[in-house]
């Protein structure tokens, strides 16, 4: 990865615009030095540290190292002794302040971003150092009267001294002889003493000692001998203040670099840290992301012990190309190690060439690169690149000297493991000399098992690449409508060079281009002819693939339409059906009433006409209900199945439970007892073996499951009781309501709701509401056993 290939690949550049993203110059710095590697675990945790930025700052868009500087170098000074300026201390005191915030913030997500943990995590905090900083020097880098209290009594003294003196000499200001002996009413000060301004002819009228005189000589500067004394004392402790605030600062100092090594290594761990955001806001720009490294299904460490691997780029795009690029696809490593790129004149091959060279120095520098999740870079020992043209007068090198040096130079460097560009292969000599020199150069590269990409024009090359294993054609692509370049990467097939079209385009002579086109060897115009053929054929292909693509989505749009539509119908029947078997259900619970009442009255008959007349009534109406029984089993044989006459339930059965109308899995039979005991979802019940039928699937269907709940609008059994202690009275409402709703539709008869005695502001709510719910049958308070007044039972 020498400086040569970087700089021909345009590697600077994207270092340079990835130090725009940077917070601070000492992440700068590290931007602009980021250098390629072929380490494979370096590389994976660079790259899973730029990802793992990218998370943070989608958790926190605004986080960032708040203004971190870069103070190593004055650290480093006052480990040595250095006392440093106020402004220097106060950098260093915000830079603490912001390793201390990037600390904590990482810390509460060390979990989601353990790599990015392992820097912050280095980080020391020096509370103490920043805290003193902060409340010996202002923002302003002012040393403050709270950095000590010598300087606080120092300047207190002063300022009442200072006072005391001013006072003085305004008084004499005022006097008569002051007023008239004054060259101006102000005070002034000269060589750090207070004078009054004077006219130089009145200065025997005042005594005291002359500091100055002005320009013209008209005004003397005299400080009072009254005022002298206090002068000295205010000059006095100036000098106290001056060697005060410079104890401190030596202090200050004095701490700091008792914590350079802290310091410092803070200073590099923020950096390291502004590195990956600044990488993750250029992923953000760019639409970047990590791409995966090393072979598909394999390991970096699989790939770093064989050859380089399976290189796959999807829909990416040069990062320095501005507007909308057209991306590249292009994949290599698997049954081909050299890919031999053909097509027009500014068709992009040159840029095609640079994308794959510069994507996969970006990759193994830990950056995210502008393509597809799904790219797939291998890990390359070198990235090696014959790009350009750089003749040298001076050095007598020729296009082509310059070219074959580089090309010497790449074949005694690269690897199997290296990735080699080369652009315009065997160019600037005799085309048939050239494209001899092509092949065997590139014939080289494949006995070694070198990645190459190549760019040429030579038709040679282009049957060479077709006929030779371990080489692939591709194309970049030429509208032959518009005569226009479409930069779009076609793999298989080799592209024309379009030189006429491209010429007669830009203006030359159609004469010309006639000539031209006539001295073209006739086998050169077939195959060019056969090109743009199967150019026009790819497109048609393409078109009519896109139309395929639409009506496919049309007819699985069709599809799910009508595979919703038989559900819902499907449903709807199932409904209906329930329902129909609901009022059954209800008009056999009247017929069971009525039969009810005229047993009861059959007691209560006196004669024997009345006794005839209640078994008549009551006959008919069992006759009655035989034949809803019948109507319901009919029903319900539809939704369930039909009972089994000749079969005893036993343990392990599903049985039908009448009583409750739901599935149930029997857990054991007590014919002594006469009863079962079944599960019912998570609930065990003990029923009557008379409420549970045995029964077999109608023909071509089969039971469903025992949580199955009817109407297909829950997927589990409710419970036989609901519990709304502790509810705020606003949610009793909805709940009971859902509750019922569920409770009716899973078939149950009887349920328990608990409320509760409290206030009674709750079983107030329930019973007032079940006393108009069109679900509830009956409801009472619930007796000794079964909860008392805190629990209301319903009958549904």
């Amino acid at each position: 990865m020498d400086e040569k290939n970087l700089v021909m690949l345009e590697f600077p550049k994207v270092r340079e615009i990835l130090a725009g993203f940077t917070s601070f110059p000492a992440s700068r710095h590290l931007a602009l030095s980021l250098l390629p590697s072929s380490n494979p675990a370096l590389i994976s945790q660079l790259l899973q540290q730029s990802a793992e930025a990218r998370r943070l700052l989608s958790l926190a868009p605004d986080f960032s190292v708040r203004g971190a500087l870069d103070v190593r170098e004055s650290v480093q000074m006052a480990a040595i002794g250095k006392v440093l300026e106020p402004h220097i201390l106060v950098d260093i005191q915000v830079t603490l302040a912001a390793a201390r915030h990037v600390l904590t913030s990482i810390r509460k997500l060390a979990k989601e971003l353990p790599l990015l943990w392992n820097i912050a995590g280095q980080i020391v905090e020096l509370p103490s150092l920043e805290e003193e900083i902060s409340r010996s020097i202002s923002t302003s880098g002012e040393l403050m009267d709270s950095a000590s209290a010598e300087l606080a009594n120092l300047r207190g003294r002063l300022k009442e001294t200072q006072h005391q003196l001013v006072d003085r000499l305004e008084s004499i200001m005022k006097s008569p002889r002051g007023r008239k002996a004054l060259q101006s009413s102000f005070i002034t000060e000269r060589e750090g003493r207070y004078v009054l301004p004077l006219k130089a002819e009145f200065k025997r009228e005042l005594k005291g000692i002359v500091h100055d005189v002005s320009n013209t000589g008209a005004t003397v500067f005299v400080e009072p001998w009254s005022a002298v004394e206090q002068g000295n004392e205010l000059r006095q402790l100036a000098i106290e203040e001056k060697r005060e605030m410079e104890r401190i600062l030596m202090a200050l100092s004095a701490r700091v670099g008792a914590n350079e090594a802290e310091i410092s290594q803070n200073v590099s761990l923020l950096a390291e840290l502004d590195l990956e955001l600044a990488k993750a806001r250029y992923a953000e720009k760019a639409n970047a992301t990590e791409p995966v490294l090393g072979i598909a299904g394999g390991s970096v460490q699989d790939q770093a012990a064989s050859k380089a691997g399976v290189l796959r780029l999807v829909d990416a795009r040069h990062p320095l190309l501005v507007g909308k690029a057209v991306p590249l696809t292009v994949e290599m490593g698997s049954d081909y190690s050299i890919l031999v790129i053909t097509g027009p004149n500014t068709g992009g091959k040159t840029v095609a060439l640079k994308t794959i060279g510069l994507l996969t120095l970006m990759a193994q520098a830990g950056m995210p690169i502008p393509a597809s999740e799904k790219s797939c870079i291998p890990i390359f020992d070198g990235v090696y690149a014959d790009i350009g043209d750089e003749q040298s007068i001076e050095q007598t090198l020729s296009t082509f000297s310059w070219h074959m040096g580089n090309i010497v130079r790449i074949i005694q460097s690269s690897t199997e493991k290296g990735l080699v560009l080369l652009d315009e292969l065997g160019i600037s000599t005799d085309p048939n000399e050239g494209a001899a020199l092509a092949r065997a150069i590139l014939l080289n590269f494949l006995s070694k098992g070198t990645m190459v990409v190549a760019t040429t024009h030579y038709s040679e090359l282009k049957v060479f690449a077709h006929t030779t294993p371990g080489l692939r054609n591709a194309s970049l692509d030429f509208d032959p409508a518009t005569i226009a370049p479409t930069y779009h990467l076609t793999m298989g097939i080799p592209g024309g060079s379009n030189a006429l079209a491209i010429a007669s385009q830009l203006g030359l002579s159609p004469d010309i281009i006639d000539s031209a086109r006539e001295m073209i060897p006739r086998g050169s115009r077939d195959i060019e002819m056969l090109l743009a053929d199967l150019m026009s054929e790819k497109q048609r292909i393409e078109n009519l693939r896109d139309s395929l693509e639409k009506e496919e989505e049309v007819a699985r749009n069709l599809r799910s339409h009508w595979e919703n539509e038989l559900q819902r119908l499907q449903e709807q029947e199932r409904a209906m059906l329930i329902e129909e078997r609901d009022k059954l259900t209800e008009e056999t619970a009247e017929l069971q009433s009525e039969i009810r009442h005229a047993a009861a009255e059959l007691k209560k008959a006196r004669s024997q006409e009345n006794i005839e007349q209640a078994e008549r009534a009551l006959a008919a109406v069992r006759e009655q209900l035989r034949g809803l029984s019948s109507r319901i089993k009919t029903k319900r044989s539809d939704l369930t199945g039909e009972p089994v006459e000749a079969s005893q339930i036993g343990a392990g059965d599903k049985v039908w439970l009448t009583d409750v109308n739901v599935w149930g899995d029997v857990l054991a039979v007590r014919e002594e007892e006469g009863q079962i005991e079944v599960q019912v979802g998570h609930t065990r019940l003990r029923m009557n073996l008379d409420d549970a039928e045995k029964l077999k699937p109608p023909e071509g269907k089969v039971l469903p499951e025992p949580q199955r709940v009817r109407r297909g609008l829950s997927t589990r059994v409710p419970s036989l009781e609901l519990d709304l202690r502790g509810k705020r009275a606003d949610e009793v409402a909805p709940e009971l309501d859902r509750y019922l709703n569920d409770a009716s539709l899973a078939g149950l008869s009887r349920v328990r709701i608990i409320h509760g005695y409290g206030t009674g502001t709750v079983r107030q709510i329930v019973r007032d509401m079940l006393a108009t719910h069109s679900l509830v049958k009956t409801f009472r308070p619930g007796e000794r056993g079964e909860g008392g007044d805190g629990v209301t039972m319903v009958k549904l």
